[in-house]
C-alpha cells in the first residue's frame, strides 16, 4: 500500500533538501529509490558532450509509482524529473538535475504481440532487441533499428523518434507508434493516439488557431525531419496524431509508461548488396536513385571510417543496401552505376559487414592517426538529392575551421552522422565549437534540412532551432510545452527554452592528462550494456552482463571515474570507495579494449586505480593482493611445497580465498626443470616463455608445444633465468612491483645490469640455454607465449608501463602465439590430421589483444571443427578466488561457456589459458587441454600408428 507524502508542500530542490525528496519518494514508491553518490554519478552524462548532476534516481515498478514520483517531485518545489532509458542520446536529453526515472530497471516488460493486427504492447524499458526476438518466430520485427538495437529502449526511441538503417522501409519511430500511455507532470494519465485522442486540455484548441502556420512551416520533402515538435502530426488532413505529435518530444511533455507500436513483415531473403564507388561524394550522389527499387536499407560509408575492414568491394566509399530476394538484388546491381559490388547472401557474410556499419557511431570518435573526436553535430539530415551537394559543402566548412570528421551514415534518408576533433577542453575549442555550430546550421537550412535526422535537439541543437522554424513556430513550440507541462518539471532546458549548445560541457573543469583523459574517451554509446550473449566472439562486458548493473558496465565504471576527477560529486579522489566497489567486480578480461568502439581499457584504469588507491597503506590491501597478486615470487621461492601449506586448516581464508574454490596444486617439478633435463635437438629458432602458470602448474602444457614445435623442426630455447610478464602484479594495482619484475625481465632477455647470473638454473626458476639475447638490441628471436594472459601482458602492458624503456617495445613485437609461430616459421610444416570436434572458449585477452585468427587456421589444417564460445571464463586469474566473486565468476561462465560445454557431446574441450581450464575443471569436471596438448597427442598417436 502507498503511503502519502509526509512533508506535502514546497521547499527547495538544493542538495540540502535531498534527503527529504528521497525519503518523501522511498514512502510514496514500490520501486528503488537511490540518492547515493554512486547513482547520481553514474546519470550525470549519457552519450553527448555534456553534463548534468541530478539529486538522485528512481526505478519505478509501474505507472503508479510514475504518478507517485512525479507527485513527490511537484511537491517539491517543482523537482525537475527527465525519464532515462539506455543513456544512449546524443543530444544531452538523458540528463537531469532533480530525478532521474530509470525505466530500464522494472518497466521492460513485452505485455503482448499480436501476430494477426502485428501490433505489440511494450513497456518504455524494454530493449529493441528483445522486442525484435520475441516477434521473430510470427515473422515480424520493429521496423526502426538504430545501430544501438542490442542496448537502446523503446521509450528512448520514442523520446527521440529513432529511426535506423531501415527507415527507407519502414519509416521512424513516430511511423510505428499506433497509441501510448502517458502520465504527466501533474500526475494525469493520458492515452494520446489519433483523431484528436488523448490530447491534454487546451492543445487542440491551441493548433486549430494556428493552422496555417503549422502547414507552411515545416521543410518539404525532408524523411528524417527529427527537430522540434511534430506538431504537423494534429493537421486534420494528417490524422489529428496525438501520438505521433508526442514521438520526439525527447521527455519534455510527459512519461511513457507503455506503447503499442506497429510490427512489420520480415524480409523473406534478405540479401545484403555493397556498392563501391569513387568517393563519398559519388555515393551519396548515387544514393536517391537507389530508392526506386524498393531497398529497405542505403547506408553510406568512406574509407576513412572503415580503415582497412575486409569484405568490402573496390572503391573509396560504399553504399550498404539490403533487398528481399536475390532478384531484386541484381536490379539494384544493374541500376546502380557502381565501381563495383558484393552480394551477400549468407547470414554470417552480413552480420560481419554490418557489424563495420553499426561500430561507427564509436570508431568515428578515434580519428585516422590518433585524436578524439566528439558528437555535438551528429545527425543532420537533408533531402536525399542534395545530400552530395550538402556533403561538399560540410567537407569544405570542416577545412575552413581546421577540424576533421568523418561522415556517414542513413544516406538513403539524406541523414549524416559525423564526429568531430572539437577541441572542448579550452575556451578557444569551445568558442570554435559554437561558431562551427551555428556555421553547420545555416548550412543544413540553406539544403531544406533538420538539424537533427535522427537522435533529436537536447542542448546541442535546441538553441539553434529559430533558424530553421523561425521564432514564431518556435514559439508555438514553447506553447504546447506548457500546455502539456505547465510546472515544466519535465526535462527543462531541452528542446524548448534551451540552454546555450556551449554551457554544461562534461569537460569542464576535467584534467586534461591522467584517467580523467582516459575516462572521458568513453562517449556512452553503450556496446557494454548488451544484454546477455553478443553476436560473434564478442567478451565486452562479462560483469554487466552477470548483474544488470549500470555501475559493473565499462560505461558506468568510466563514469565514475570521470566524476572522480572531477571532484564535484566523488569527492574523495583516489581513496573513493564508490570507485574501488565499482571496480571490485572488473575481471580485467580487456574485452573493451577490443570490443568498445572506442577503446576503452578499463583494466588498464582499473590497474592503476588499484596502486592509487592503496598507495602508502599496503595493509588495507586484500589478503589475495598478497598472495596471487605476487604468485610468481611465492612459486619460485618455494615452489611445490605451497602444496603442504595450502593443505593446512584456514590456508584458504589466510591467503584471501573464497572457500568455493580449491587451490591448484603445484607441479611435482617445472616445466623448466622437465626441459633442462633434456637434450636440444637442433639449432634454437625461438625463445619458449616458461610463464608462472605453465612453468608451475601446468608443465604438460610447455611439454607439449616443444614436441610440436620441435616436430615442425623448430628447435626451441627458454630464457637464461627466471622471466615474468608481472601479469599477477598489474591486475591486483601493484604497479611498482611490476615495473620492478618488468625489468628484471628484460635484463635477462636483454644485456643488462641484471644479467650476471643470469644463466643459473634452479627448479623453480628459469632454464639455462643457448643465450636469448645478443647485446642491448634485446631478443633476435621470435618469443612464443603459450598463456595468452602473459602473451597479452607482454604486448601491452609492458611497454605501456614502461614507454620510456626500448627494450621493452622489442620484447613486445617479438611475442607470437603459438600458432602464431607455427605459421610464420614452420609454413610448410603438415600438422597431425586429428579429424574431432571441438568446443571451449577462446581466452578473452586472446581475443581483446592477441587476436585468434592463427588459431582458427592451424585447427582448420588439423582437422579440428567447430567454434570455440566467446566471452569470458569468469575465473580470471585472481578474480574467481576472491571472496565476494563466486557468483558473478559463475555467472558469467553461464554467459556463453558452460552453454557450449553442455551441448559438446565427445567434442574436445579447449581453452589456451590456465584460468579457462581451472575454471572449467571446477564447474563441470571436464579436462580442458591447450592447442599444443592436441596436437602433441595426434604426433603421438601418429607414431605409434
Amino acid at each position: 500500500m502507498r503511503r502519502g507524502l509526509r512533508h506535502p508542500g514546497v521547499v527547495g530542490t538544493h542538495q540540502e533538501h535531498a534527503s527529504e525528496l528521497a525519503s518523501d519518494l522511498r514512502a510514496a514508491v514500490a520501486g528503488d529509490v537511490d540518492f547515493s553518490v554512486t547513482a547520481r554519478a553514474l546519470a550525470t552524462m549519457d552519450a553527448s558532450n555534456y553534463r548534468r548532476v541530478p539529486a538522485g534516481t528512481v526505478a519505478p515498478r509501474d505507472a503508479a509509482d510514475v504518478a507517485a514520483a512525479l507527485e513527490v517531485c511537484r511537491a517539491h518545489g517543482t523537482t525537475p524529473v527527465v525519464a532515462r532509458g539506455a543513456g544512449t542520446s546524443i543530444g544531452g536529453q538523458a540528463t537531469g538535475t532533480g530525478v532521474v526515472l530509470d525505466l530500464t530497471r522494472h518497466m521492460d516488460g513485452i505485455v503482448s504481440i499480436d501476430p494477426s493486427e502485428r501490433t505489440a504492447v511494450v513497456q518504455p524499458g524494454v530493449v529493441l532487441d528483445r522486442l525484435r526476438a520475441a516477434a521473430r518466430p510470427y515473422g515480424l520485427t520493429f521496423g526502426p533499428d538504430p545501430s544501438t538495437h542490442s542496448r537502446c529502449t523503446l521509450g528512448g526511441m520514442i523520446g527521440n523518434n529513432a529511426c535506423g538503417a531501415h527507415s527507407v522501409a519502414w519509416g521512424t519511430t513516430a511511423d510505428n507508434v499506433r497509441s501510448l500511455e502517458v502520465v504527466t507532470y501533474r500526475g494525469e494519465r493520458l492515452t494520446p493516439g489519433r483523431d484528436g485522442r488523448g490530447a491534454p486540455a487546451g492543445l487542440l484548441d491551441l493548433v486549430d488557431r494556428r493552422l496555417a502556420l503549422l502547414r507552411t512551416g515545416y521543410p518539404p520533402g525532408l524523411p528524417r525531419r527529427i527537430s522540434g515538435y511534430a506538431l504537423d502530426a494534429l493537421l486534420p488532413e494528417r490524422g489529428v496524431d496525438v501520438a505521433r505529435s508526442f514521438v520526439g518530444s525527447e521527455g519534455t511533455l510527459g512519461v511513457v509508461t507503455e506503447a503499442t507500436v506497429a510490427l512489420v513483415p520480415l524480409p523473406a531473403e534478405p540479401v545484403l548488396v555493397v556498392l563501391g564507388y569513387a568517393d563519398e561524394t559519388a555515393a551519396a550522389d548515387a544514393a536517391a536513385g537507389l530508392l526506386p527499387y524498393g531497398p529497405l536499407t542505403v547506408e553510406g560509408m568512406a574509407a576513412d571510417l572503415v580503415r582497412g575492414a575486409s569484405g568490402l568491394p573496390k572503391g573509396a566509399a560504399w553504399l550498404f543496401c539490403e533487398v528481399d530476394g536475390a532478384p531484386a538484388a541484381a536490379d539494384l546491381v544493374r541500376a546502380a552505376d557502381a565501381l563495383d559490388a558484393v552480394v551477400v547472401r549468407e547470414a554470417a557474410g552480413q552480420r560481419a559487414l554490418w557489424r563495420i556499419r553499426e561500430d561507427a557511431a564509436g570508431t568515428a570518435t578515434r580519428m585516422p592517426g590518433g585524436g578524439d573526436a566528439w558528437p555535438g553535430w551528429e545527425d543532420c539530415a537533408v533531402p536525399p538529392a542534395r545530400l552530395g551537394a550538402y556533403l561538399r559543402e560540410f567537407r569544405a566548412l570542416l577545412a575552413d575551421f581546421g577540424l576533421r570528421g568523418v561522415p556517414y551514415g542513413h544516406f538513403g534518408d539524406g541523414c549524416v552522422h559525423v564526429r568531430i576533433d572539437f577541441d572542448l577542453w579550452t575556451g578557444k575549442g569551445v568558442r570554435d565549437f559554437r561558431r562551427f555550430s551555428e556555421a553547420v546550421a545555416d548550412l543544413v537550412v540553406a539544403h531544406g534540412g533538420s538539424l537533427s535526422g535522427e537522435h533529436g535537439d537536447g542542448q546541442a541543437r535546441a538553441e539553434l532551432l529559430p533558424r530553421m522554424y523561425g521564432e514564431e513556430l518556435v514559439g508555438l513550440f514553447g506553447a504546447v510545452k506548457d500546455v502539456w507541462d505547465p510546472d515544466g518539471g519535465l526535462n527543462p532546458g531541452m528542446l524548448v527554452r534551451p540552454g546555450r549548445l556551449d554551457e554544461g560541457l562534461r569537460f569542464e573543469g576535467l584534467p586534461v592528462v591522467g584517467v580523467g583523459r582516459a575516462a572521458a574517451r568513453c562517449v556512452g554509446v553503450a556496446k557494454c550494456r548488451v544484454e546477455g550473449p553478443s553476436e560473434g566472439p564478442g567478451v565486452m562486458c562479462p560483469s554487466y552482463r552477470a548483474t544488470g548493473e549500470e555501475k559493473h558496465s565499462t560505461r558506468g565504471r568510466a563514469r565514475l571515474l570521470h566524476e572522480m576527477a572531477l571532484g564535484e560529486v566523488i569527492t574523495d579522489g583516489w581513496r573513493s570507495e564508490e570507485v574501488r566497489e565499482a571496480l571490485d567486480l572488473c575481471l580485467s578480461c580487456k574485452g573493451c579494449r577490443s570490443d568498445c568502439p572506442v577503446g576503452v581499457d578499463m583494466a588498464a584504469y582499473k590497474a592503476e586505480f588499484l596502486d592509487r588507491h592503496y598507495a602508502r597503506r599496503p595493509f588495507a590491501r586484500p589478503r589475495s593482493h598478497w598472495t596471487m597478486g605476487r604468485l610468481p615470487g611465492w612459486l619460485a621461492h618455494f615452489g611445490r611445497g605451497l602444496n603442504a601449506v595450502m593443505g593446512l586448516p584456514f590456508a584458504a581464508r589466510l591467503a584471501g580465498v573464497t572457500p568455493e574454490r580449491t587451490m591448484p596444486r603445484v607441479a611435482e617439478r617445472s616445466f623448466a626443470y622437465w626441459f633442462a633435463q633434456r637434450a636440444s635437438i637442433r639449432p634454437p629458432a625461438l625463445t619458449l616463455w616458461p610463464d608462472t602458470f605453465t612453468n608451475h602448474l601446468a608443465p604438460e602444457v610447455g611439454e607439449a608445444a616443444v614436441r610440436v614445435l620441435e616436430d615442425a623442426g623448430l628447435g626451441v630455447e627458454l630464457p637464461p633465468g627466471r622471466v615474468c610478464c608481472g601479469l599477477t602484479y598489474v591486475s591486483t594495482g601493484q604497479l611498482g612491483a611490476a615495473r620492478k619484475v618488468m625489468r628484471g625481465t628484460l635484463d635477462v632477455m636483454g644485456e643488462g645490469p641484471g644479467a650476471e647470473g643470469a644463466g643459473e638454473l634452479e627448479e623453480t626458476g628459469g632454464a639455462g640455454g643457448a643465450g636469448g639475447a645478443e647485446g642491448a638490441g634485446g631478443p633476435v628471436r621470435p618469443v612464443v607465449v603459450l598463456e595468452p594472459s602473459c602473451a597479452a601482458t607482454l604486448r601491452t602492458d609492458l611497454p605501456e608501463l614502461l614507454p620510456d624503456d626500448p627494450r621493452a617495445a622489442r620484447l613486445a613485437a617479438s611475442v607470437r602465439t603459438f600458432a602464431e609461430a607455427l605459421e610464420e616459421l614452420a609454413p610448410g610444416w603438415t600438422p597431425p590430421r586429428l579429424d574431432r570436434p571441438v568446443t571451449g572458449q577462446t581466452h578473452c585477452h586472446q581475443h581483446a589483444v592477441l587476436g585468434d585468427a592463427a588459431d582458427r587456421r592451424l585447427r582448420e589444417r588439423a582437422g579440428l571443427t567447430g567454434e570455440l564460445a566467446g566471452g569470458c571464463c569468469g575465473l580470471a586469474g585472481n578474480f574467481g578466488f576472491e571472496p565476494g566473486h563466486y557468483e558473478v565468476s559463475v555467472a558469467c561462465a553461464e554467459d556463453q561457456l558452460l552453454p557450449a560445454l553442455r551441448t559438446a557431446g565427445e567434442a574436445a574441450v579447449l581453452a589456451d589459458g590456465f584460468s579457462c581450464r581451472t575454471q572449467i575443471g571446477d564447474l563441470t569436471k571436464t579436462r580442458a587441454r591447450h592447442l599444443a596438448e592436441l596436437l602433441a597427442e595426434g604426433l603421438e598417436e601418429d607414431r605409434v600408428s
